[in-house]
């Protein structure tokens, strides 16, 4: 959504219904969905989003390492950098997109200007609506809601699997570059001296091409 847009009764089931959970307190699901650029607009004012982000990537950490620390039987050092690729960003972004939830999200700027060309925007607001439910539900529902969507964070996804790949050996993250090339998406990703490439029909789909291509190429040099 945009400034001047209204946040109707339509639009706040829309948003339960893309989330799975239904709401007591309505007024905070609409601050999950405001950004601070929306608020901060003369004709809005009232409450953002931005505690909201602290308080759910909290939550995440907690429900994750709870999930990792009963299913896993690793050191604290690995399980430490296993729950990285499940928390960080570019983990979280994917099950943003996934979930549609920018569609929902009220701001003033363009996505590109709040820092949403790299899914900083994005992976807040799932963290941001994830406190939302633990607030309006208990850690129980939010525990549900996240159980339901972490499944996209798994070590399917390419940009999982390598960023914990990457950082079970060095404390860096993979570095992701991204341009429209021909009406297709291209990106390439650096990491532990070697890089790769791939294309996809959106930005997502180039990473995670990407991120399959330097990861093979990472287990192979292993080998050797």
């Amino acid at each position: 959504m945009r400034n001047g847009e209204d946040w109707t009764a339509a639009t706040a089931e829309e948003a339960e219904r893309a989330l799975g959970y239904v709401f007591k307190n309505k007024e905070l699901l609409k601050t999950c969905f405001t950004h601070s650029t929306y608020r901060n607009n003369v004709a809005h004012g009232g409450e953002d989003n931005e505690r909201l982000e602290f308080l759910g990537d909290a939550v995440i950490e907690f429900v994750v390492s709870d999930f990792l620390f009963r299913t896993c039987k690793k050191d604290e050092g690995k399980l430490t950098e296993k729950r990285k690729g499940y928390v960080s960003k570019e983990a979280l972004t994917p099950v943003a997109e996934r979930l549609g939830l920018m569609k929902f999200l009220r701001h003033s700027n363009r996505e590109e200007d709040m820092g949403g060309k790299d899914g900083k925007v994005q992976s807040s607001l799932f963290e941001a609506v994830t406190a939302g439910i633990y607030l309006d539900g208990g850690i129980g529902q939010a525990k549900q809601f996240l159980e339901r969507n972490l499944q996209y964070m798994d070590m399917e996804s390419p940009i999982s699997a390598l960023q914990v790949y990457v950082q079970e050996r060095a404390k860096v993250t993979p570095d992701y570059r991204e341009r429209l090339e021909n009406g297709e998406f291209y990106a390439e990703v650096r990491a532990l001296g070697e890089s790769g490439g791939g294309r996809g029909k959106s930005k997502q789909a180039a990473k995670e091409a990407a991120a399959k291509t330097l990861l093979e190429k990472l287990k192979e040099r292993e080998k050797h």
